[in-house]
């Protein structure tokens, strides 16, 4: 299966959708009309929906098609069940983003670290702060830790633009999987210094441990959110019982 041609046929459809070319609820081309729009075979209009489906873009139903239930938000929402960088969901939700890096530095992990973050004691981390902002209005804190045998060379320059896409583009990491717990939790000074808070006295907190396809942590971070701005969403499916 050509892969640009799959790309492409999952970014076109993926705009028209967000645009409101295919309005909500409505059904979209049947799978003969798409493989002839795009002059291409079955499996690859199929891999393209598939991937469409697992974004809750649309809803396949059997015998009758695919209905597009995308409904665009106000707020950003950052996706809870996928693994994507701030950059790339700030290009979702076509927002402009900005990262300043507030502190990067090279760390020994401690016992209260490594107790918190998941690494070994002992181990050589990096430890970014990061203020992210979208449409110019800081909204984000990031506290990261990464491993530093398997992210050699991370640079304040690079934390400033992509993490994931150095990890990924230059040092070939594949990233597979992330635990992920969501709180509320009171702000802290930081919060209040960097955030314009408009009297909220709490943060949306995403903490995550994410791990490369042998199985190994690289990451650790606390994603602190001011929580009047984003929503956060996942697409769930119900199993029938045993």
């Amino acid at each position: 299966m050509p892969k640009a041609k799959y790309g492409q046929i999952y970014r076109d459809l993926k705009e028209k959708i967000e645009t409101g070319f295919y309005s909500y609820q409505e059904m979209l081309p049947s799978e003969h009309g798409l493989v002839l729009e795009y002059d291409c075979s079955r499996n690859t209009v199929r891999r393209a929906l598939a991937e469409l489906t697992a974004e809750g873009y649309v809803q396949p139903m059997h015998g009758k098609g695919v209905r597009n239930i995308f409904q665009p938000v106000e707020q950003a929402a950052f996706t809870v069940g996928g693994i994507e960088s701030f950059k790339e969901s700030a290009r979702r939700n076509h927002r402009e983003a900005f990262t300043k890096i507030l502190q990067f530095s090279e760390i020994i992990a401690d016992q209260r670290v490594a107790k918190r973050t998941g690494f070994e004691p002992g181990a050589e981390l990096y430890y970014i702060q990061r203020l992210r902002s979208l449409n110019g209005t800081p909204l984000i804190l990031d506290h990261n830790y990464f491993l530093k045998a398997l992210t050699p060379g991370l640079t304040p320059t690079i934390a400033s633009r992509s993490i994931y896409d150095y990890l990924e583009g230059e040092l070939g990491l594949v990233i597979t999987t992330s635990k992920r717990t969501l709180t509320v939790e009171r702000v802290t000074q930081l919060d209040e210094k960097y955030i314009d808070l408009n009297d909220y006295n709490c943060m949306a907190v995403i903490t995550s441990q994410t791990f490369d396809d042998n199985g190994m942590q690289f990451e650790y971070t606390q994603s602190r959110h001011r929580p009047d701005y984003f929503r956060f969403q996942d697409i769930a499916s119900r199993r029938k019982p045993m």
